[in-house]
């Protein structure tokens, strides 16, 4: 019972970001991935096709990079590395992802955190596409 009083409780509150005399910038912002996607070549010279959503990018202040990234196969993310901590988090499909030398797979449902100073990128090698949350500080 409790969960579906918490569910109508979320869906009332959406329902008041619908009227537009209700909104105010400093308090929320909201952004659908519809509007600000971009075909991109792979980020770090990866190469291949991607799509990037930059979400809040901007946003005046805000220090936190979220972003979506659609690797299409054989697409990348090139080996560079980190000038601060990131989290990669795969929402769906599979990937090879080379941290400081090593190969690893990864697959959705795996976040990796890659620290300052170390060495990544992640390659899509399969037929369907890696999606990955990206998520770090702003300088």
């Amino acid at each position: 019972m409790k969960k579906h009083l918490l569910v109508f409780g979320i869906f009332t509150s959406f329902g008041a970001f619908a009227n537009a005399q209700e909104f105010d910038p400093q308090k929320y912002i909201i952004e659908n991935e519809k509007n600000i996607g971009k075909e991109q070549p792979g980020p770090h010279k990866g190469g291949g096709e991607s799509i990037g959503y930059s979400f809040f990018s901007d946003v005046k202040d805000y220090k936190t990079a979220f972003r979506k990234r659609v690797l299409k196969p054989g697409a990348a993310i090139g080996y560079h590395q980190q000038k601060e901590d990131e989290v990669y988090y795969v929402l769906s499909g599979n990937g090879e992802m080379k941290l400081n030398d090593k190969i690893y797979n990864v697959k959705d449902g795996d976040a990796i955190l890659t620290r300052t100073g170390s060495w990544h990128g992640i390659t899509n090698k399969t037929k369907q596409d890696l999606v990955l949350i990206i998520v770090y500080d702003k300088h």
